[in-house]
């Protein structure tokens, strides 16, 4: 009952029941001590963790991205294309849950294992091949009447599409992904066995005045060897020590070239706003800070140094005296 969300007439139930004895709490208590066994369903294998849920969703967010640009120009209309959800299932299930007639692309996707399956909504793909043709992209559902010509348009198209996964992919895995079977069918294709656990990812996708799902369906098998890089402390560390030594110089000549504000303060003051809307010419305001006292050297708002004023040539100058270290600044 702990994970349950009770009604209003639930709730007075119990406390009547508690207050006539009919229910005792320390026997309530009891049992939901006594009940510490957990339900596992094997035929639903957890397989990633939440942690590796999350990175794989980072990881299909920026292929989202990344296919609204591809199709956007290739089509010429308005596309969208974002992540609705990242789920574990088990393949049979999957099949189970898209149309009897689809569009399915299978990818191999070397250096790693398996093939990923990459399902199109055929609303979608048939208003993508109708912009191609010309049209205004109207979608019309005819899978199973495809013909040779309208299967080789479809496959070309989902295959450059999917050259953008190498990119998505890029600062994990160096993959080569390609198309290597195009089907309609899904009770024809057999990738993994039905128990194996696939991490689904769907698309919400807006192809002009067409909506629909793109699935992509990712076996156990093939995230199997890159699996200790889908955690959060891969993600976070840093990746100086991968990076050539030229772009590093590079990227120090660009930082050391940059500009930012530095700001000599030489005191403040406190004066009521009265005061201030009566300042005239020759009004002196006097500042907190004496005047042999060393000045504020301020950058972004915060003190790095200390110095004191003075002239070099005509002009005006600062003179650091000191520099300051503290708070989260621990480098020269």
């Amino acid at each position: 009952m702990s994970g349950e969300v009770l009604s209003q007439n639930e709730i007075d139930a119990l406390l009547s029941a508690l207050s006539t004895g009919e229910m005792n709490a320390e026997d309530i208590k009891k049992e939901e001590e006594a009940k510490k066994v957990k339900v596992y369903d094997f035929k639903r294998a957890l397989r990633f963790s939440k942690d590796q849920i999350r990175s794989l969703t980072r990881i299909h967010e920026n292929f989202a991205r990344l296919l609204t640009t591809f199709f956007s120009a290739q089509l010429r209309t308005y596309v969208q294309i974002s992540v609705a959800s990242a789920d574990q299932i088990p393949y049979e299930e999957f099949i189970r849950s898209i149309p009897k007639m689809t569009i399915l692309n299978v990818f191999e996707v070397p250096p790693l294992e398996g093939r990923i399956l990459m399902e199109i909504n055929p609303n979608i793909a048939y208003a993508m091949m109708d912009r191609v043709m010309g049209g205004k992209g109207t979608s019309v559902n005819k899978v199973d009447n495809l013909t040779e010509i309208e299967k080789r348009i479809m496959s070309n198209m989902f295959d450059r599409a999917f050259e953008n996964y190498q990119e998505a992919w890029a600062n994990m895995v160096d993959i080569d992904p390609y198309l290597s079977e195009f089907e309609v069918n899904p009770q024809f294709l057999q990738m993994v066995s039905p128990n194996e656990t696939v991490v689904v990812i769907s698309m919400n996708t807006t192809i002009g005045d067409a909506s629909g799902m793109i699935n992509l369906c990712i076996p156990h098998v093939a995230l199997e060897p890159i699996i200790p890089k889908l955690s959060v402390h891969y993600w976070m560390q840093t990746n100086h020590k991968e990076r050539e030594p030229a772009q590093t110089e590079l990227m120090e000549k660009k930082l050391k070239n940059a500009f930012i504000p530095l700001v000599a303060q030489l005191g403040s003051s406190e004066i009521t706003i009265e005061d201030f809307l009566n300042l005239d010419k020759g009004d002196i305001i006097p500042l907190v800070q004496k005047i042999d006292d060393p000045i504020k050297i301020n950058i972004e708002g915060t003190t790095k140094f200390v110095g004191q004023p003075g002239i070099v040539g005509k002009r005006m100058a600062i003179q650091i005296l000191e520099v300051l270290r503290g708070g989260d600044d621990d480098s020269e």
